[in-house]
């Protein structure tokens, strides 16, 4: 296996965090090494120098999706830190109802990896509209940096062990059968989410709307506080007065440097 020498290590790990915000210490110089080795070897380099000229002189984007596609953790599952789910349920949806008076609801679940979040905010609010739903645009959008996670999320199949977490009710309304192995979401449940590749390091969101509620769970414990800070800053000025933000709970936000109102654990409000 190609060694990498602690310079080649600082370049890389620097141009990660710039470039994704991803913070990789010397202590994921194992992970670096066995994420990209088998890059390394296809491409018949030598070093990882060789691998950061080729990656920087690329004009086409398709290095740098390799390189992410690799690098990134996406980890994820249904039902995930259900409370969350419980709580926009019983206390958001109400009140976004009471108060969306265009009945033009938006939800954005970041960092949504392979789409298991979004699809369950979306049967959530189909649940708990019901009939009402047709007059409501509960549209949900999905990003992620990789393409890859949002390639499997577009499609919307997912193994029966994976939904096996998920109510009974649910996998009977809103999914079909797909093989002997795998269900897939109906196209109820799956017009309903929009994925779009996504770099939360933009500078400028480009949303021309705020939303009424942002997902950004388990994405920060990536980031150095420099970078959380400035993403936090980003994403309370993407929310509408009175909206919420969730994040995962082995997160927390500097109170003290945030403007956002503490509502529970890895609950806040704007």
């Amino acid at each position: 296996m190609i060694k990498i020498t602690p310079k080649e290590l600082q370049i890389l790990t620097d141009h990660i965090r710039d470039n994704y915000g991803i913070n990789l210490g010397n202590e994921k110089k194992a992970l670096i090494i066995g994420r990209l080795h088998k890059v390394l070897e296809d491409m018949d380099f030598n070093s990882f120098s060789q691998y950061y000229e080729y990656l920087i002189k690329d004009n086409s984007g398709d290095r740098a999706r390799q390189l992410v596609d690799r690098i990134t953790t996406n980890h994820t599952y249904f039902m995930r830190e259900v409370a969350h789910f419980d709580f926009f349920r019983d206390i958001t949806l109400p009140y976004l109802k009471e108060n969306v008076k265009d009945k033009d609801l938006r939800i954005w679940s970041a960092a949504c990896s392979t789409g298991e979040e979004p699809y369950t905010l979306a049967m959530i609010v189909d649940e708990f509209f019901g009939a009402e739903k047709s007059h409501w645009d509960t549209k949900i959008l999905a990003t992620d940096i990789s393409e890859k996670v949002l390639n499997i999320g577009e499609r919307g199949i997912y193994s029966l062990e994976s939904i096996a977490p998920l109510p009974i009710h649910w996998k009977l309304t809103y999914m079909d059968k797909f093989d002997k192995d795998h269900m897939v979401f109906k196209d109820k449940i799956k017009n309903e989410v929009i994925f779009r590749k996504f770099n939360l390091m933009d500078e400028i969101f480009p949303f021309k709307k705020k939303f009424h509620v942002i997902f950004l769970r388990n994405v920060m414990i990536y980031f150095d506080n420099p970078t959380k800070e400035r993403l936090i800053e980003k994403v309370y000025d993407s929310l509408e007065y009175g909206g919420y933000l969730f994040i995962g709970h082995s997160e927390a936000i500097n109170r003290e440097k945030s403007k956002f109102k503490y509502i529970r654990p890895a609950v806040y409000r704007k």
